[in-house]
């Protein structure tokens, strides 16, 4: 394309020596045309080319009749590559679209990182403000030294003492109250309020506040319930007005055992034999938090997001720069988390900003190259692949055609 264009510069340079004022105006809007369709066409030859490596990656990845994944990707604003593959629910044989919705797992986590970024260009809270301020209940001094801050960027020392044995779970009952008959059932079952009830009598940190990092969940559980002790509303319904809606994602919503679910997937697991066997609710760990992990929302609808966070149409562009701003090393090479988000910068690639989840058998990635205006996520079914390994590919492909 560049060489096309050059030759065609440097003719219609000639021609404006050598005709009249008439000819030269006409051969020169030719000349611009055709190099308008020259460009045109080398754009579409250098999508075709990319989409075509993409689709040989995933369909090797997700074949047709087994749990499999949706792919979209958007560049310059405009989606490029849109292809599902595989099955959303066995027992149906629903195909699996860009209008599935499943589970996103811990990606859910950047929106209640926005929920407090509002609520702090509101002036309903400050994001300095000590964890005790929300938790008068928090019997141990270190609540006061952990700020909203600290969970934001998993930063605040609090470890995860849930129950996960019969051990753990006779000391946990013999200090709370609980509606479970076994650690079990409290891992399968519970909501934000008893999944972080342990923190109440907690009597030590992993570190002190702010000094290391350490990827947690019921931090970001507690949360769901600082939107609800500062708005007074029901978290659901404040994030729909204020998040959701704004945002452009009708259908976005958060899990309840008996919340219907439009387009819903399922998630699976290989079982003995190799057979897939559902694994989500009722079956995976921790399935029933929200704020760390419970959104469903489709292909679709995030990318909405994903334009709604980048045109200001949820919160500001300061707050997003807060939250898109490295906080602590993590353990992963070359990263940083922010609030919400993980920000990769290598130095043979410009800045990436992403999050993944796991939850039961959903395996999600979603990222964007700000300063290339890309985006593109990856919402699987199952975790059967190797995600890192899976998304260097496409960063590789995307590399080569010089994308970023």
């Amino acid at each position: 394309m560049g060489h096309s264009c050059e030759r065609i510069i440097i003719f219609a340079v000639i021609f404006q020596n050598k005709t009249s004022e008439f000819m030269k105006n006409k051969i020169f809007g030719i000349v611009i045309c055709m190099a308008a369709i020259l460009s045109l066409v080398s754009c579409g030859q250098e999508n075709a080319k990319v989409c075509r490596e993409l689709d040989t990656l995933f369909s090797s990845l997700f074949p047709e009749n087994a749990p499999g994944a949706a792919v979209v990707m958007v560049k310059d604003g405009k989606i490029v590559f849109d292809k599902g593959y595989g099955l959303s629910d066995i027992e149906t044989g629903a195909k699996v679209t860009d209008s599935t919705f499943f589970n996103i797992c811990s990606v859910s986590k950047q929106f209640s990182s926005v929920a407090l970024m509002l609520l702090s260009e509101r002036g309903l809270l400050s994001l300095d403000d000590p964890v005790s301020k929300y938790f008068p209940e928090f019997e141990a001094e270190f609540f006061g030294r952990i700020t909203l801050r600290h969970l934001l960027s998993h930063t605040s020392g609090i470890p995860d003492s849930r129950p996960r044995n019969q051990a753990q779970w006779e000391k946990y009952t013999s200090q709370n109250e609980t509606i479970y008959s076994s650690y079990r059932d409290f891992d399968r079952l519970c909501e934000e309020e008893e999944s972080c009830r342990y923190m109440v009598h907690l009597d030590s940190l992993a570190f002190e506040p702010g000094t290391a990092y350490e990827y947690q969940n019921p931090t970001y559980q507690l949360m769901l319930m600082i939107v609800e002790k500062v708005t007074g509303e029901n978290f659901d319904s404040w994030m729909r007005k204020n998040v959701f809606d704004p945002a452009g994602m009708e259908k976005a919503v958060y899990f309840e055992p008996e919340r219907e679910i439009p387009n819903m997937a399922h998630g699976y697991i290989k079982g003995e034999g190799g057979t897939w066997e559902e694994n989500d609710y009722g079956e995976a760990n921790f399935f029933g938090t929200k704020a760390d992990g419970g959104l469903y929302c489709s292909p679709l609808e995030f990318v909405d997001w994903d334009y709604a966070l980048y045109h200001d149409k949820v919160m500001n562009s300061s707050s997003r720069e807060t939250v898109h701003t490295p906080r602590i090393p993590t353990d992963i090479p070359d990263t940083d988390y922010g609030y919400g988000w993980f920000i990769e910068h290598r130095t043979d690639r410009p800045m990436k900003i992403y999050h993944t989840g796991d939850n039961g058998g959903f395996l999600i990635f979603e990222g964007r190259f700000p300063e290339r205006d890309l985006f593109y996520l990856i919402f699987a079914t199952h975790p059967e692949w190797d995600r890192e390994g899976t998304v260097e590919i496409v960063d590789s492909v995307l590399q080569k055609y010089k994308w970023i």
